[in-house]
Parts: C-alpha cells; structure tokens; sequence
C-alpha cells in the first residue's frame, strides 16, 4: 500500500516522497521513491527510447543513403572519367594535327628537294650546250643563267655520310638517307601551329625562287635557241645568194601535226631538243661556210679590176675578165678563200704559176700571177690558209692576185662570194 500523508511544517506544507509497500504472506518490504531518481529514471528510459528510434531509423534509411552516396561517388567518378576522355581526345587530335603536319612538311620537303635535283640535272644538261657555245662570237651568250644565290634561312642541309639532316626554322629536324625522310625530334604541339605557319611561309618562299630560277633557265634556253635559229637562217640566206642550198635553212624548218600541249620536264626537254637542233643545223651550216670560197683572199687589199667586160691591157680591145684583180706588193700572202683541196698546183699558161681548190658542191677557185706556191696538189687546205705569194707570173702586166670562182666549171663572178663571206663573218 502506497500512503502520501501531507504534513505540516515550520516554513509550510511539505510533500512526502512515495513509498511503495510490498507484502507477502509476513514479510512486508518497502521503498522510498525521491524526485531524483524518478528523473533520473525517466531521462535513462527517454534516452534508450530515442536511442531505440534513432537505431530502427537508421536500419530502416540505411539503404537509401548509401544507394544516395554510391550515386554521388559514381557522379563524381563520370565526370572525372568525361573530363580525362575530353582532354585524351583533345590530346589525340593535336598529335593527329601534328602528324599530319609531320607529314605534309615531309611531302613539301620531298618535293622542294626534286625540284631542286631536277633543277641542277637541267643545269647539268646544259653545261655540254654552252661548252658548244664557248667559241661562238657575239650574239651568243657565253653562259647559260645559273641558279641564283638564296638565303640560307630558307632551308640547312647537313651531310653526315651518305644521310642528310634538312632543318626548317620552326618545324622539327628530318633525316634522309637515299629517299627516305623522317622526324629526329617531335616538336611542341602545342607551338606546332605558328611553326606550321612558319614553314608554309618559307616553303612559299622556297617555291618561288625554284619557279624564278626555272623561268631564268627556260628564258635562258629560249633565248639561246632563238638566237640560234636567226643565226642558221641568216648565214642560210647568204650562202643561197650564191647559190648554195642548206638542209638547214629556213626552208627546212617547215612543220605540222595536232597540238599536244606538254608541262613540266617534258617542256624543258623539248626546248633542250630544240636547241640541239638548233646548235647542231649551226654547226652543219658553219662546215658548209668554212667550204664555200667566201673568204678573201688578200684582205686589206684594194680590187683593181672586177669580172666581166673589160679593155685588155694587152691589146686594148674589150675582152671578158673571169675573176677579179686585187692591187697587192709583190710578196704579200695569198690565203685559201676556204676549205678545200688542190687539185692543181704549178703553172697553167696565161695565169702563170696557179692553184687551183675544189671546195665541193661544184665550185673551184683559181689563184693566179704567184711568184711562189706554197702548196701542193692533193693537199687539204683550211680557210685563211696561205697557199702562196703576190706575183706577176704569166700574163700579167704587174704584181697582183687574179681570183677566180668557178661554179660546174664556169666562171661565175666573185663578188657575190666576197659579200656573202663579209655577212657569214659577221654571224659567225
């Protein structure tokens, strides 16, 4: 039995503590309960109910909040994963830029490098055209235009045995050896655009100056297979006036067909052909020259008397010349007025001690009134050969050189002869 009996004190009501009385058969046991230790037990049993609360919750929520965390972790992990594939793929695609690049730098290079071969057996094959030119007089440029002196910045080519390092300002090193290239060193790619531009820059550079130098040896060629031609046709156009047919001269060169236009080397072989034939119709016409008789015979020497009509010093009646006289001392050299060989050497009556040269074709040329011959028959005489001395031998009325030309056994006149020599020597 649990009793609360109020009482009454000094200072004023007074609450009892609860006592709580348990019996049982005799025994009797009781206990005091104080304000205290029912809070006290009251705080233990509140702390275990939330503390029981708090357990059945997180049980029940555990789930949801790490199934929240793993997403948020796998978020995390995503975007890592997106950010390092975004940057791979950028890195890839700037490797790729520069490889291509690499490559297309290589291809410039291999072509640069071609042309420039190509460039120097061209100039290889002119060295034996303008060997032929060597001994040619004016009108003929002695040398051909040689590739032009460029900057060395342009391109550096280091040997090292039979492997050659070529070094663009800007772009990585490349090796070669026989036709094969490839990159020494990578270059930064992140620098690789302004390099890029750099080398498109100095190949543009480069390019130009093979196309110069190409131009100069096309102009070059033409130029010389221009002059060439003029020179063949004039000489042709002398030599007919005198009657001599060339195979080489203008008529010649007639032609036709289809236009097939042509490019690159094949243009600069054509005109290399062209000139060829051009030097080789030069040199066919010039062996005619030298043995046609237009040279004269006594240079610096005055003509006394000219083929034709003329009175006869002898007899003072008009007689027919058949050459010409040339007033000269007695002494002066007589030269050969071109190739040929003697078929007569010695004295033929009227024209005293003569020679006489057959230059082919059907012409001959007499030399007459020598005091001395200096030749003899079956000899090959050279133009501006000496063949003998001024005299006054045979029918003559004073020292002076008859000269003849002789065309199928006629005499023709030779002052044609002498006119056509004075304009070959001009040319030639």
């Amino acid at each position: 039995m649990v009793t609360n009996t109020p009482r009454k004190g000094v200072f004023g009501k007074r609450t009892e503590p609860h006592t709580i009385i348990i019996a049982r058969g005799d025994e009797i046991r009781h206990f005091t309960i104080r304000p205290w230790i029912a809070a006290l037990a009251g705080s233990v049993i509140a702390a275990m109910a939330i503390g029981y609360l708090s357990a059945t919750t997180y049980l029940v929520l555990r789930d949801d909040l790490i199934g929240a965390n793993d997403a948020r972790q796998a978020r995390m992990q995503q975007a890592y994963e997106d950010r390092i594939s975004m940057l791979r793929a950028q890195v890839d695609r700037i490797t790729s830029r520069q490889l291509l690049d690499q490559h297309l730098m290589e291809t410039k290079l291999s072509e640069l490098i071609e042309r420039q071969s190509q460039l120097t057996r061209r100039q290889g094959r002119l060295g034996p055209i303008i060997d032929r030119l060597a001994g040619e007089e004016p009108d003929m440029p002695e040398t051909m235009p040689a590739p032009a002196e460029r900057p060395d910045q342009r391109a550096e080519l280091r040997s090292g045995g039979e492997r050659f390092e070529i070094r663009i300002p800007g772009a990585a090193p490349l090796m070669t050896a026989g036709n094969a290239y490839w990159p020494t060193a990578r270059a930064n790619p992140f620098a690789l655009p302004a390099d890029a531009h750099e080398s498109d820059r100095l190949f543009v550079e480069i390019t130009e100056s093979l196309e110069e130098i190409e131009t100069e040896q096309f102009q070059g060629i033409g130029a010389l297979a221009t002059n060439v031609w003029q020179t063949v046709e004039q000489v042709a156009d002398a030599l007919e006036s005198i009657g001599l047919k060339s195979a080489t001269g203008p008529e010649s060169n007639a032609t036709g067909g289809p236009l097939i236009p042509i490019s690159g080397s094949s243009v600069f072989d054509e005109r290399v052909r062209d000139l060829d034939q051009a030097l080789e119709n030069l040199e066919a016409i010039k062996r005619l020259a030298r043995t046609a008789p237009i040279a004269n015979p006594a240079p610096g020497h005055s003509i006394s008397s000219n083929f034709g009509p003329r009175r006869d010093p002898f007899i003072g009646r008009l007689a027919h010349h058949s050459g010409i006289d040339f007033r000269a001392p007695p002494g002066a050299p007589i030269l050969s007025a071109g190739a040929g060989t003697v078929i007569s050497a010695g004295w033929n009556g009227g024209y005293g001690r003569m020679v006489e040269i057959d230059h082919g074709n059907g012409l001959t040329t007499r030399y007459a009134h020598m005091s001395r011959i200096s030749v003899h028959e079956g000899d090959r005489i050279e133009p501006g050969a000496i063949i003998g001395k001024v005299g006054s031998t045979g029918r003559s009325t004073g020292p002076h050189l008859h000269f003849e030309v002789r065309r199928g056994g006629s005499a023709v006149d030779p002052r044609p002869f002498l006119r056509a020599g004075r304009k070959v020597a001009e040319l030639l």
